[in-house]
């Protein structure tokens, strides 16, 4: 299946899956979120997540994201992967890289549904700093900069919460504005 019968068929389904509302779930590049609907399924109707979607794809990982959960995702945004190199990122979408890609991308994703008051609750309870162990093995370090959280990687990139608590029906997405990366990964 192509990306884009992908994308079509999953734009589709979320559009038959009925007239949910989005409540008081924040938009997400101008697209309204539903709580009802699943990671991939919201993921597809944001603007700026064509990328994170089309890495998901490409990884494997529809089905795991489609599922029960629960998950919280830090989703980059096309801005966050269009700071990777050209390069990297062409080689990171070849098959032959699959591996490594869902390695990136579920260095993303925590098994559990933490909403931005409850990491907030652990970095203040942590004396400023908490780690935040991901289903991708890595560790990223979990700060507060005023109200808005920031991870750091294991590399030393961080990234910037810039849309937190988009729940969904599996668990809840944090737009972040950087890709975070394994150990030792270069982008």
């Amino acid at each position: 299946m192509t990306t884009k019968t992908f994308l079509a068929a999953l734009t589709g389904a979320a559009f038959i899956a009925g007239a949910a509302t989005a409540q008081d779930n924040p938009q997400v590049g101008g697209a309204d979120m539903f709580a009802d609907r699943t990671m991939v399924e919201n993921a597809v109707n944001s603007p700026i997540h064509t990328t994170l979607v089309a890495a998901v794809q490409q990884a494997g990982l529809v089905d795991t994201l489609n599922g029960e959960g629960p998950f919280t995702v830090f989703a980059p945004t096309d801005e966050a992967f269009g700071m990777l190199s050209e390069d990297s990122l062409n080689a990171l979408m070849m098959d032959e890289n699959q591996e490594q890609l869902a390695q990136i991308l579920t260095c993303h994703v925590v098994a559990t549904n933490a909403m931005s008051d409850a990491i907030a609750g652990m970095i203040a309870d942590d004396g400023g700093m908490h780690p935040v162990p991901t289903v991708g093995g890595c560790t990223l370090q979990a700060e507060m900069s005023g109200d808005t959280i920031t991870l750091t990687d294991e590399n030393g990139r961080s990234a910037t919460v810039t849309i937190a608590d988009v729940q969904q029906s599996n668990g809840v997405i944090h737009v972040i504005d950087r890709v975070l990366l394994p150990a030792g990964q270069a982008g």
